[in-house]
């Protein structure tokens, strides 16, 4: 069995229950390029987007022949969201980035009062939007998956802009996300909610760390500019 072969047919027992070998690369490569992104690296996204590709795969059992059940349209739909925001954001990553390759590619920042009024007036109106239209497809959990495609798009938006409040929207789509993946046989992916949801803890300490540090050494600056 060649690669691209293991890739596509492989399977291995979880819980006695058959799972497909590209579920747990493409979490894989989803948690790397969460590493990548809690360090602010550009590399973040083109490993995001493979992922996404995988995973896009996985989620899309009646298509693609994967042994669950189940189909959560929701949790396909954000692969392509993923995938085509992820694209904004490593042009933006990149645009932003100076000097050395390794180099951060944005400074984490708080959203402003009126950015986080269009984060919860995009949150609302997108789960909305999103679940009759899941439900109407015979999505598995039409609300939960709602609510886990507008929080994944608009985390991964928040990520690109340098929001430190992305972590915090990834934290509420991950609370929602585990128990709906564990009902749904995708344990993988359960799981990886799990590590995710203790890397965005991680990540929002360290952006919030960093954002102050940044605030302290421009505040003098700017001090010193208007005396």
């Amino acid at each position: 069995m060649g690669p691209l072969s293991w890739l596509l047919d492989a399977q291995v027992q979880v819980a006695g229950s058959p799972v497909l070998a590209r579920e747990i690369v493409g979490n894989a490569f989803g948690l790397i390029s969460a590493l990548l992104g809690l360090r602010r690296l550009v590399w973040a996204w083109p490993v995001g987007m493979i992922g996404n590709a995988l995973l896009l795969t996985v989620f899309l059992g009646g298509v693609f022949a994967t042994p669950q059940e189940h189909d959560l349209y929701g949790q396909a739909g954000r692969q392509v969201f993923f995938f085509a925001v992820s694209v904004y954001g490593w042009w933006r990553w990149q645009r932003n980035r100076r000097g050395d390759a390794g180099q951060a590619a944005v400074v984490p920042r708080w959203a402003t009062g009126r950015e986080r009024l269009m984060l919860l007036v995009a949150a609302v109106l997108g789960t909305a939007a999103a679940y009759p239209v899941l439900k109407a497809l015979g999505s598995w959990g039409p609300l939960p998956d709602a609510w886990i495609l507008t929080g994944s798009l608009l985390a991964t938006y928040g990520m690109a802009r340098g929001w430190v409040e992305f972590w915090l929207l990834w934290i509420a789509v991950d609370a929602v996300g585990v128990p709906l993946l564990l009902r749904g046989g995708f344990y993988p992916s359960a799981a990886m909610y799990l590590i995710y949801g203790a890397l965005c803890v991680w990540g929002f300490v360290a952006w919030w760390r960093t954002s102050r540090a940044t605030t302290t050494v421009r505040t003098p600056i700017y001090t010193e500019a208007m005396a």
